[in-house]
């Protein structure tokens, strides 16, 4: 699975862009492959499961967050913001991308993404002549 972020084409100078430009983070994550497909790990530090999106669109896996406060008074002076979550990766052929799933827990996302299952590995059975 490669990273991506896609660029914004435009056809002429006429056309609205249509990427937010407002500042966002880029979550960390960890990625591990089995036998039946890729986890992936992100870090989303104060954001609850109503504020994720998880997209698959054109073999892009698009994650969306927004992290709120808690607080329940505005500071008098901050020195750190809440900017929303984005990050993308460009999907392999070999996933089969009908059955993805993602859970969050405790500001933690972990998205399955399951190998198709010509692209699991065979056992071949040896035989004896």
């Amino acid at each position: 699975m490669k990273e991506s972020t896609i660029p914004v084409k435009t056809q002429s100078k006429h056309v609205p862009d249509t990427r937010d430009s407002s500042k966002t983070l880029r979550p960390p994550v960890d990625i591990f492959e089995t036998t039946e497909g890729l986890t992936v790990i992100a870090d989303l530090p104060g954001v609850q499961k109503e504020d994720v999106q998880v997209q698959v669109e054109n073999d892009i896996l698009t994650i969306k967050a927004v992290a709120k406060s808690n607080l329940s008074i505005e500071p008098a002076y901050q020195e750190f913001e809440l900017y929303p979550y984005f990050r993308q990766f460009q999907l392999s052929d070999k996933t089969d991308q009908e059955k993805i799933k993602a859970e969050m827990k405790n500001g933690v996302l972990i998205i399955h993404l399951p190998k198709k299952e010509e692209a699991k590995p065979k056992q071949i059975p040896i035989t004896v002549n």
